[in-house]
């Protein structure tokens, strides 16, 4: 007996990505006792168990791992099919599926995200706001933005900003402390923490002539959201060191002042990532191409 519907294997794949049944039937819009009864069916009309079951988890038997290889290349298909068919149309169609660093979606793209959609009405966003890195890999996204260095070679990147990090407090916390006139300075700051992938960035780096130097800062408060270490450095909690990208409005408009304006910091490129073995919508390629020129005109006037 083979598969009598296909649509039965999205179950197969949100169980696969999520680890449990409960989840996926939330991703799902169905019931946890529909999902299963699905699951169910499926091996049934297979012949084979897809998952061991515990109380915690659901993990893939490896007739489950090769169904599930075939399945997403099955649906992969089907939005290459959409896609082309829709192309005909000159229309872009289907839902946008993009993860994004918390501080650049509020200060940056919210409204290019407006602009995108009022272009295109046929696609719909599903938006993942977040500073903690989704796995693009496994999870369902289909373009991610991410600051930082690359390390997975299974993704494409495409560059969108090379920035340095800029050192900023507001105006009321430097009426209450001297600004720092040199790096180590900084040791007699309340310096705010920003948390990367589930580490604390205390040593921030700095050069001058060619020469760097590195300190090692403290403060009262750490965050794993950059939107709320802006925010609190706008308050007049402490220093912060964030992306160019992120401030340039605070700074512009008075909010944030800069700091140690003459020495360098690392690079913090900003890249759209997406998996290389994956067919990419036409909707993703025009989105990722839309973003390129927003932010080509952006830098060219920052």
């Amino acid at each position: 007996m083979k598969i009598e519907n296909i649509s039965d294997l999205q179950v197969l794949v949100h169980t696969a990505r999520a680890g449990t049944l409960t989840a996926a039937a939330h991703a799902l819009g169905i019931t946890p006792a529909a999902a299963s009864a699905t699951l169910k069916r499926l091996e049934a009309q297979l012949g084979a168990r897809l998952f061991e079951r515990s109380t915690r988890a659901m993990r893939l038997t490896p007739q489950g791992q090769t169904l599930l290889d075939y399945a997403v290349r099955a649906f992969e298909l089907l939005d290459e099919g959409e896609s082309l068919v829709t192309a005909d149309r000159g229309e872009l169609v289907g839902t946008l599926r993009v993860a994004s660093p918390s501080d650049l979606t509020r200060s940056t793209l919210l409204p290019w995200f407006d602009e995108f959609l009022a272009l295109h009405p046929g696609v719909q966003l599903s938006l993942s706001v977040g500073d903690r890195p989704l796995d693009v890999m496994r999870d369902e996204v289909d373009v991610a933005l991410r600051y930082g260095a690359l390390a997975d070679s299974r993704l494409v990147a495409r560059a969108f900003a090379l920035t340095n990090p800029l050192l900023t407090a507001s105006p009321d916390y430097l009426r209450r402390h001297p600004a720092p006139r040199v790096p180590q300075d900084l040791v007699h700051h309340n310096c705010l923490i920003f948390n990367r992938s589930g580490r604390r960035h205390r040593v921030w780096r700095f050069a001058q002539n060619g020469q760097w130097t590195e300190v090692r800062v403290n403060g009262n408060r750490s965050v794993d959201d950059a939107s709320l270490a802006r925010e609190w450095t706008v308050a007049g909690y402490g220093i912060s060191l964030k992306s160019a990208l992120d401030v340039r409005n605070d700074i512009r408009e008075g909010r944030l002042v800069r700091l140690l304006a003459d020495w360098e910091t690392e690079p913090y490129p900003l890249h759209a990532l997406l998996p290389s073995g994956r067919f990419v919508p036409a909707r993703v390629r025009a989105f990722v191409d839309f973003l390129a020129l927003k932010f080509e005109a952006l830098l060219a006037v920052a």
